[in-house]
């Protein structure tokens, strides 16, 4: 029997057929869906981890007490997890333990596109790349055979485009879940230098078995065709590599790490023309110039964004490789007579509550050091509120070293943070703050979710990915433990209490934490008839055009407002001065 599914969804059945019984992650987008999926099959444990060093860890445990074992996340994820990751990678397995790394090309949803292939090799671990949904279900099985046999960790590195499109996969049964029995082994798992000295030797053992399991391995295959032009390629690359050249002899690297060396002299020996084709970096490429054969790809593929079959196929022609393009239809439709399409940039939804507190940041002129979150959009006009966003939790040491940097912006300076982004590695910064005396005012968007990836649980919430009840992190408790005396709960909806918290705490030259909680909208049932706009009293000013809600826009120099998607939050009449907008009823009676 054959489904329809995604990468991701994919990836799920793969590790449930294949025998995993636990699984751990921190939701990030292109990866959330794994876990959400996986976690619907019976027989199964899954969890949502505060954060993606805790799910890296929780599967370390889960792995050494004998679980087949799936831990994913986003690219950046891989960061926050890279310390046990690495130790990992020394003290190998027991169960079988596969890391999804979902790499974002093109930045759909993040804040920079490194190439996660990187880690593999850096860690001495093996690297998996499907292509398509069924290579990403086949994958995990054989990723969890691959970590039990060499005893290590095994990456299954996905793209967005893999673990969003759909295709066919073949759907079998669920797989063994016995146990692998544990044996206390200090000299495995206990990585003091003493037995990390001997772990080492054993990695590098590892490695060169690794090598040789590459070069026989099904995954790395050829596909003889014109031997006048070979290309190596892995991942989605491979399709578009098929559609843009599909006369060219094609070396399919499904085991990227480490590379079949043997395989690709042999490749390199019988084409006239080498080329790598791959997404981001030249990871492929370099390897294989360092083995003195002669390639090319960097100079006309390019290292940043997504890749595409337009794209390559234009690279080609202008590089000589190609006469004419194969597939003319994406040229037809983006030819110069074709209409551009309009623009539409991201904004918060209507009744968003994280509205109410830009707008009121920017009245204040405040220096705004921003997080990961939906609340970044408030650094796009026409809120423009937020100065920078580096990466989860960086808000809140940012806002400290500004103030000890200068101490003159320390009460004109705020770091915001969401409650799931606060839960995730906030915490550690507002206690670095509060330890060393700082002065700085953090605010916390609580808005009772994790809304950007799609409205998953966290500590905050009371709930677990499987539906269970759980304790609720209070966050004014919480805070408060950390040493912050000055915490304080605002209702983001109304602007004259918001501003005037912010005011009076940014003030204060004590630590502060002020609380925004207002639930996303998207899960509140707002029962609020829409606001309506009376055009009599309009003059016209737009200043509830500078709210950014997507509901209210001007014609003819007069407010609209959509009562389909109002919410009747009603921030937009507390900035209209002159009652032009009116809570429901009809706007001409």
């Amino acid at each position: 029997m054959k489904e329809l599914l995604s990468g991701n969804e994919a990836i799920a059945r793969g590790a449930f057929e294949s025998g995993v019984t636990v699984a751990a992650a921190y939701p990030g987008t292109p990866s959330t869906e794994i876990l959400e999926n996986f976690a619907r099959y019976p027989g199964v444990y899954a969890e949502w981890a505060p954060n993606e060093k805790v799910a890296m860890e929780v599967g370390i445990g889960a792995s050494m007490a004998g679980a087949r074992t799936l831990v994913t996340m986003k690219h950046v994820g891989v960061n926050v997890a890279a310390d046990p990751l690495l130790t990992f990678a020394y003290t190998g397995v027991n169960g079988g333990f596969v890391l999804v790394s979902a790499d974002d090309p093109g930045m759909h949803s993040s804040q920079n596109e490194q190439d996660n292939r990187h880690y593999a090799r850096f860690a001495k671990m093996p690297l998996l790349e499907p292509s398509d949904s069924q290579e990403a279900k086949d994958m995990v099985g054989l990723a969890l055979d691959i970590s039990e046999q060499f005893d290590t960790p095994v990456m299954l590195r996905t793209t967005t485009r893999v673990a969003h499109s759909q295709g066919l996969v073949e759907i079998g049964g669920q797989g063994s879940r016995e146990l692998r029995p544990y044996h206390k082994d200090p000299k495995k798992y206990l990585m003091v230098p003493a037995f990390a000295r001997l772990r080492r030797a054993a990695l590098e053992d590892r490695l060169a078995r690794l090598r040789e399991y590459s070069e026989k391995s099904a995954l790395n295959f050829v596909e003889w065709r014109d031997k006048s032009l070979g290309v190596i390629t892995s991942g989605i690359s491979y399709q578009y590599v098929r559609e843009a050249l599909p006369d060219a002899s094609v070396l399919k690297l499904g085991m990227t790490n480490p590379l079949p060396e043997d395989t690709i002299r042999r490749f390199a020996g019988e084409v006239k023309r080498l080329v790598v084709v791959e997404e981001l970096e030249p990871f492929i490429e370099d390897q294989v110039r360092s083995m003195g054969i002669e390639v090319s790809g960097k100079e006309f593929v390019p290292n940043t964004g997504e890749l595409d079959t337009l794209t390559l196929t234009k690279k080609f022609i202008k590089a000589g490789l190609l006469k004419s393009p194969v597939n003319t239809g994406p040229e037809i439709i983006s030819g110069p007579d074709a209409p551009a399409a309009p623009g539409r940039p991201p904004v918060m939804c209507p009744g968003c509550p994280h509205r109410g507190l830009f707008y009121a940041l920017k009245k204040l002129k405040l220096t705004v050091t921003g997080d990961i979150g939906c609340y970044t959009l408030s650094g796009l006009p026409p809120l423009e509120s937020m100065d920078c966003c580096v990466c989860m939790g960086a808000s809140i040491g940012a806002a400290h070293g500004m103030s000890k940097a200068n101490p003159a912006m320390s009460g004109s300076t705020v770091a915001v943070i969401g409650d799931s982004t606060f839960l995730h590695s906030g915490i550690t910064g507002l206690l670095n703050m509060v330890y060393n005396n700082g002065s700085g005012t953090v605010i916390i968007l609580d808005n009772s979710t994790t809304a950007m990836t799609g409205h998953q649980h966290h500590p905050g919430t009371g709930s677990t990915l499987m539906g269970a009840a759980a304790p609720a992190v209070d966050l004014e408790t919480l805070v408060r433990a950390l040493g912050v005396k000055r915490v304080r709960v605002v209702n983001p909806l109304d602007l004259e209490e918001t501003l005037a918290a912010v005011r009076e705490e940014t003030a204060s030259e004590q630590p502060s934490v002020v609380i925004s909680r207002w639930p996303c909208v998207l899960l509140k049932k707002v029962s609020k008839p829409a606001v309506h706009a009376v055009e009599d009293k309009c003059i016209g000013c737009r200043v509830c055009i500078r709210l950014g809600c997507p509901s209210i826009s001007v014609k003819d120099k007069k407010a609209l407002v959509d009562p389909v998607s109002c919410t009747g939050c009603g921030l937009c009449i507390q900035v209209c001065k002159e009652g032009a907008l009116v809570k429901g009823g009809n706007a001409d009676a």
